[in-house]
């Protein structure tokens, strides 16, 4: 169902450099900000989901505490035995395990449509096409829309194997207009844009792949969004020298985004059109 003239938040994935969202959305309620509805995609869609069920002061506080407890190792667990697991039936490098214990521990509500605020979580199907979550089981829609291809395995939601939100072609911010959205405030992940050199392993790097796409994607559906169309975007981090896959610089990017971002809104961000070129590696 169509929410016309509604505001929404759209939460991008990008594994670690999720943090950033929490300063965001603190330094935006400060401002007064409230959505009507949220859009989430992979990390993002973990934020939304927190956020669409405490969607106040108090629980972004209480997400940043989550965000700086966790260590790599609670999202993207190894072991020998996974390994040799792979070796002989090639699936994912991850154990999404630990990922659904946090999810059951942590979230307010357990189907989608039981958070205070309408969300809406992004994954993709096997032929790229973004599929909309909108209810459900909760935990089940965020495993999907954060099971990276290769790290995590797909999960089957109504008969669809499902993976990462990040891989469709339409992005989050489609699926806020179609919703009938009329103003939209984008929270990017932002990108490692200061790195020497690819990040060291096999995971480091998808992750940075992907969030090189995400902010590609951005860009493009910024500079193609309809007319009449309000889209605000807040600012990434740049430049910034932490993988996605670096958990242990939480607190420093909550702290750093929630500043920005005051700063951003102070600056008259909020009433200044985002432009694509924002995202842009070359602009940084």
């Amino acid at each position: 169902m169509a929410q016309a003239g509604k505001t929404a938040f759209v939460l991008a994935g990008g594994g670690s450099l999720g943090a950033v969202q929490v300063g965001m959305l603190h330094a935006l309620l400060m401002a007064g900000e409230r959505p009507d509805f949220l859009v989430g995609s992979s990390v993002g869609a973990l934020n939304a989901a927190w956020f669409a069920g405490a969607p106040d002061l108090a629980g972004v506080e209480r997400l940043a505490e989550v965000w700086v407890g966790l260590r790599r190792a609670d999202l993207f667990p190894m072991s020998l035995a996974r390994l040799f697991g792979i070796l002989r039936r090639p699936d994912s490098i991850a154990d999404p395990r630990p990922l659904r214990r946090l999810l059951e521990t942590n979230l307010a509500f357990d189907r989608i449509e039981e958070a205070r605020l309408p969300l809406h979580i992004m994954a993709t199907d096997q032929q790229g096409a973004g599929v909309r979550l909108s209810s459900g089981p909760a935990v089940e829609a965020i495993l999907a829309s954060a099971a990276v291809p290769g790290i995590f395995p797909p999960v089957t939601i109504g008969g669809q194997d499902l993976m990462d939100g990040a891989i469709a072609a339409n992005t989050p911010l489609r699926i806020a207009v179609t919703l009938g959205a009329s103003r939209i405030i984008v929270l990017p992940t932002g990108y490692a844009c200061a790195l020497n050199g690819p990040p060291k392993g096999a995971i480091a790097r998808i992750l940075h792949a992907i969030t090189l796409l995400i902010s590609w994607q951005l860009m493009h559906e910024i500079a193609t969004m309809p007319d009449g169309i309000e889209v605000h975007l807040a600012p990434a981090l740049c430049p910034l020298a932490v993988s996605p896959y670096d958990f242990s610089a939480a607190r420093q990017l909550i702290a750093r985004a929630k500043e920005t971002t005051q700063e951003w809104i102070n600056g008259g961000g909020l009433q200044r059109p985002a432009r694509a070129r924002d995202l842009s590696p070359h602009h940084h």
